[in-house]
């Protein structure tokens, strides 16, 4: 059923005269079309003006954009418009995220529960992480600030009951066929002229390995001819895969998530950039098809408030969404599997460049 302005403006009313904080929050200002919408929240962005701006596309579904930060929302049920009104009065008061949960737990214990969970829907009981995060997928965030160990982590995910065979994957990404069949490790390499030699060869070096679920390839650049064999690709059996990548000396590191082939995203068409991440803030639009990670930064915020790298916490919500691990143990030991790209010696400086 699709909502009306009127029914915001007028629910929101009487929302907002039943509550002490919530009184005097006017309602939100309406865009006729989509395009006045995105110019609106420029401007006030521009100006410092917090404002929420609603668009009503006619399909049921109500948009929003808050002018301040850049998040965005999709609510489709009337409830979570006021909610999402409530959560941004209270918001706009200040305070740290404990304050916003506890403010809107007395107005309602489902708001509150509903904002500690990070999503529009009431949750039920929230369950606190009780771990920590470093010993997970997080110890790398602060390394992959400069690139390392690897530009590129990538996992890689099969259905249900079967396993994507790391061997096979180096191997038809470029691998040294004699290294992966020899089981080569990052200590054997670092063995060598006490490491000089791989300082000078890391950038045509591979890690790879499993932990879980997923299968990790890590690289620098990928060689030529990666992939060339697309049936003994297909055969791996790849479900999902989770590219993060960054780019040596810009800073910027994006995301990329494929399930059954096809991007997982609300706009395929963008690059999804870490740095898009501030706390307490969702990166993905909220009721979108990556709520599932908002969700999850959420809880890492409220579990872990010790963790000030955002990258820390992005990577930890990634972990307990998708499950993405990186054995620390066996990269601090040079335990891990690695090994040459095939027929490579020192790389290509224009490749580099």
């Amino acid at each position: 059923m699709e909502i009306t302005e009127r029914e915001i403006a007028e629910a929101w009313r009487r929302t907002a005269d039943g509550h002490p904080l919530l009184r005097g929050s006017g309602p939100p200002a309406f865009a006729p079309s989509e395009e006045e919408w995105d110019e609106w929240a420029d401007l006030a962005e521009e100006e410092g003006d917090d404002r929420l701006f609603l668009f009503l596309p006619g399909d049921g579904t109500v948009h929003g954009r808050y002018a301040a930060v850049q998040e965005r929302f999709v609510a489709r049920e009337l409830a979570q418009v006021l909610y999402l009104l409530a959560e941004h009065a209270v918001r706009r008061r200040g305070g740290g995220l404990e304050e916003v949960a506890d403010a809107l737990g007395r107005m309602d214990p489902a708001w509150g529960r509903r904002f500690c969970d990070g999503g529009l829907d009431d949750p039920g009981t929230v369950a606190s992480c009780g771990r920590d995060p470093l010993e997970g997928f997080a110890w790398v965030a602060e390394s992959w600030h400069e690139q390392a160990p690897y530009t590129t982590l990538a996992f890689h995910r099969a259905a249900p009951g079967r396993t994507v065979d790391p061997e096979r994957l180096a191997l038809l990404y470029g691998a040294d066929p004699a290294q992966v069949a020899a089981g080569t490790r990052l200590k054997d390499l670092l063995a060598e002229d006490g490491g000089r030699s791989h300082g000078d060869r890391q950038w045509e070096s591979c890690a790879y390995g499993r932990e879980g679920e997923w299968t990790f390839l890590l690289h620098h650049d990928s060689p030529p001819g990666a992939f060339a064999d697309k049936e003994a690709y297909a055969a791996l059996g790849i479900e999902e895969s989770v590219w993060l990548s960054a780019t040596s000396a810009k800073a910027i590191y994006t995301l990329d998530y494929l399930r059954g082939g096809q991007p997982v995203s609300d706009d395929p068409e963008s690059v999804l950039e870490l740095i898009w991440y501030e706390r307490g803030r969702a990166p993905h639009i909220r009721g979108g098809v990556l709520d599932f990670h908002n969700r999850a930064l959420r809880r890492a915020e409220l579990d872990h408030p010790e963790l000030t790298d955002t990258f820390a916490l992005y990577f930890h919500a990634l972990e307990e969404s998708l499950g993405l691990r990186l054995p620390r143990r066996d990269f601090e030991e040079g335990l891990v599997r690695t090994a040459y790209w095939a027929g490579r010696t020192r790389p290509d400086p224009k490749e580099t460049a």
